[in-house]
């Protein structure tokens, strides 16, 4: 049987939590491409929500993201790490 057109599916802003209905909802891909589809599951984050976000290019930063183990660490092992691989990839951080 097919699905009712009057219920509409939702998911969850993994910003804020927020429960919306899909077509209120911005497709988020960690790793920065989401117009490649094949075989994966998109995460979603509300209008609000994405309003608040950069969206400039984010060049290696969601791959760096992945590698250091984000989620993993407490949030200093992370700061450690996310400064350590940066400057050994990138030179040392500088203030402007």
């Amino acid at each position: 049987m097919w699905p009712s057109r009057r219920r509409k599916a939702t998911v969850t802003c993994i910003a804020c939590g927020t429960s919306v209905e899909r077509d209120q909802a911005r497709e988020y891909d960690k790793h920065g491409d989401r117009w490649d589809r094949d075989g994966k599951e998109f995460e979603y984050l509300c209008k609000p929500c994405d309003r608040d976000l950069c969206h400039h290019p984010r060049g290696e930063l969601e791959e760096l993201l992945v590698e250091i183990g984000t989620g993993d660490r407490t949030q200093a092992e992370f700061l450690s790490w996310y400064v350590a691989l940066v400057e050994e990839r990138y030179g040392p951080l500088e203030e402007t």
